[in-house]
């Protein structure tokens, strides 16, 4: 991959990222991004994705400690290792990264909430208010609000990408008026409204 950067979006949900380079290999826990900003990549690089489903988490690395940032899992004995809490691990490829996962799972490094499932598809449990705002934000590192605002704002950008006016798309993705909508696209998409209509219609 060639050295560059681009305009990321907002993301909700945390990912392992395993980038392998001239230098050697890293393996990063990367959390959920609150707004849009840069990605960049050195030239070179291998790199390789791991997203996770929303309520998935390691109860050992809570979601909020690197949300908005990166933590680095140490080395272990060789370049191709590292260390995630008490065990060595080899760096997945794409032919074994879901066996990698799937032993993650099994030894519950990795668990999931089944609560932020279910009321991610409106079937919310009997839970109080600050019971489910805690389980969110401890599967997730956000609230269950921030996560339907960041839906709406991708709703909105795919109708605009679709070719629906401005307008239309304030209406049909419930903003209350344009700059609404430009505000809430900024911060979660990384363009205003007239800039994602310009780019799809070139």
């Amino acid at each position: 991959m060639g050295e560059g950067s681009t305009i990321r979006p907002a993301e909700v949900n945390w990912h392992m990222v395993f980038v392998k380079h001239p230098g050697g290999t890293r393996a990063l826990v990367v959390g959920p991004w609150t707004t849009a900003g840069m990605a960049a990549w050195g030239e070179g690089a291998q790199i390789l994705w791991v997203k996770f489903k929303l309520g998935a988490f390691m109860p050992h690395l809570p979601t909020k400690k690197y949300l908005d940032g990166e933590i680095s899992l140490p080395d272990a004995s060789s370049s191709s290792r590292f260390w995630l809490k008490s065990a060595a691990h080899e760096i997945p490829d794409f032919e074994n990264v879901e066996s990698f996962i799937d032993r993650l799972a099994h030894d519950e490094e990795l668990v999931r909430d089944p609560v932020v499932h279910a009321a991610l598809e409106d079937q919310l449990p009997e839970l109080s208010a600050r019971t489910l705002r805690h389980r969110f934000v401890q599967a997730t590192g956000l609230t269950h609000n921030y996560i339907r605002q960041f839906e709406r704002a991708k709703r909105a950008e795919a109708f605009l990408r679709q070719g629906m006016p401005i307008l239309d798309t304030v209406f049909a993705a419930g903003y209350f008026d344009q700059p609404h909508l430009t505000r809430a696209l900024k911060q979660f998409i990384g363009y205003t409204p007239a800039q994602i209509l310009r780019v799809d219609m070139s």
